[in-house]
């Protein structure tokens, strides 16, 4: 589970030593308060604790094996990093005003506590390509939990498809009623659309999986680093190329920001669907108790707010992105202060979505499907119309004639109030066998095309989604 942000004591210095900068001695003025206020990024870089401690433990380690530091600094560094992740842990941990990340809060307490050899942790180390590897580490583990909260919600879909059965409603298009499909290829169609989110969402972690540690500020180190061991220790998959590119990518936080956009905006399609589907007019489904709220003032309300808010939120999320990337474009390699705005959306976009997914995943699993509502809805003849029409077609009508013969029918039907079962009868290229077809339940059954909406194919489909459900969970795994 990725850490969600906690409240930690922030106490002041009393212009201690230990409330220095990092670069304060180039610097003959302390920093403002107002350049404090403004730069810092520990309210909410802090939840990047335990990648930073990770990461900082790997890097002693490698000063350690190449000779820059001896076995007994490394060793009291790493007991002062895992007091560190205790206090931190466990809340205890003091901020200081002058922690302006949480690299500088980790560095000045194990300074603190290990004494010199705490000074020597950022050896061949900038925050530049620190930071970048904290990100990176941070949404390796986040990413992963949203792909299992996306296929917590698939599972759900697929089992709520396969208990539907012969249950069908009305196929829409232009939100007009067009021909009926069955129940679970409608919620498939949602299956579908998130399982190329995991698509997109295990790619973006294929090419996030790069260590910048090593990289230093821009042009590595005159050190002997051995980025390949920090690598290895913290399990990225590749170092680095570039030492100007490692520092400056944000790619990955891109690709992060759209992957749960577009996640968002599928949960959103299906809020909306749910508005319509538990409003009284439509009335296909009714919510539980537990994933609906009242009004305050009318009674009788039953309102789909989770719903709403997974249409609301996909808004927020979109912005989030197209924010970060209007940040990044006209930057000049390599690292500038404006890559601190990473975090913040790509923090947002990951709380909301995770959220998202666990409350529509809630809803769907305790909704209730009104079938004969849904399935009187689907059975108007007017929506046997394309089956009439390939009826013709079958005995050798060309398409845009039977097109022209049953699109008469049905606008006969609605001026002159004539039932339109007499007027097929009636009509010669169609006759008493076509009116079969305009019987309730008969259209869905003769959906029989790969992918269609018919009880074949459905079946077909139910047994390849939950076949991918089962490679899904083996990838997320690894």
């Amino acid at each position: 589970m990725v850490a969600t942000p906690r409240s930690w004591v922030i106490v002041s210095t009393g212009g201690s030593e230990s409330g220095q900068t990092l670069w304060h001695g180039r610097f003959g003025e302390a920093p403002s308060d107002a350049l404090l206020a403004f730069t810092e990024s520990l309210s909410f870089d802090r939840r990047l604790a335990a990648h930073d401690i990770a990461g900082s433990r790997a890097h002693a380690r490698m000063l350690a094996k190449q000779g820059i530091v001896s076995a007994a600094e490394r060793d009291a560094v790493l007991v002062a990093l895992d007091t560190v992740d205790d206090e931190i842990r466990d809340g205890a941990f003091t901020f200081l005003p002058s922690d302006e990340d949480v690299h500088t809060a980790v560095e000045r307490r194990v300074t603190e506590l290990a004494g010199p050899a705490g000074g020597k942790l950022h050896t061949g180390r900038s925050r530049n390509d620190q930071i970048a590897t904290d990100l990176r580490l941070w949404w390796r583990e986040a990413g992963r939990e949203i792909g299992h909260r996306i296929v917590e919600l698939q599972t759900v879909l697929v089992e709520r498809a396969a208990e539907a059965g012969e249950v069908y409603l009305p196929g829409y298009t232009h939100l007009q009623r067009a021909q009926p499909v069955l129940l679970a290829h409608h919620l498939l169609a949602h299956f579908w659309a998130f399982d190329r989110d995991v698509d997109r969402l295990t790619d973006a972690l294929v090419r996030a999986d790069v260590s910048p540690l090593g990289a230093g500020a821009l042009a590595g180190s005159s050190l002997p680093l051995d980025p390949t061991a920090t690598a290895d220790e913290l399990g990225f998959a590749r170092t680095f190329e570039n030492s100007l590119d490692a520092v400056s990518d944000r790619d990955f936080v891109a690709e992060a920001l759209f992957v749960l956009a577009m996640t968002q905006v599928h949960l959103s399609r299906i809020g909306e669907e749910v508005v319509l589907w538990s409003s009284e007019e439509f009335g296909f489904l009714r919510l539980s108790d537990g994933y609906s709220t009242g009004s305050s003032m009318m009674p009788q309300k039953k309102n789909p707010h989770i719903s709403e808010l997974a249409r609301g939120k996909a808004g927020r999320l979109i912005g989030n992105l197209a924010g970060f990337l209007a940040t990044l474009k006209g930057l000049p390699l390599t690292y500038n202060r404006d890559l601190q705005e990473d975090k913040e959306p790509l923090f947002d976009a990951f709380d909301q979505c995770s959220r998202a997914l666990l409350a529509v995943r809630g809803l769907l699993e305790t909704a209730t499907f009104v079938d004969k509502r849904a399935m009187a809805a689907a059975s108007d003849p007017a929506m046997a119309a394309t089956d009439l029409a390939e009826w013709l077609v079958a005995r050798g009508t060309p398409f845009r004639e039977a097109h022209r013969i049953v699109g008469a029918i049905v606008r006969n039907s609605i001026e002159r109030g004539v039932p339109m079962d007499e007027l097929v009868e009636s009509d010669p290229a169609l006759g008493p066998e076509a009116v079969e077809l305009l019987a309730a339940g008969v259209a869905v059954t003769r959906r029989t095309t790969p992918g269609g909406a018919g009880p074949e194919p459905v079946a077909r489909q139910l047994v390849k989604a939950r076949e991918r459900l089962d490679d899904r969970r083996t990838r997320l795994v690894r």
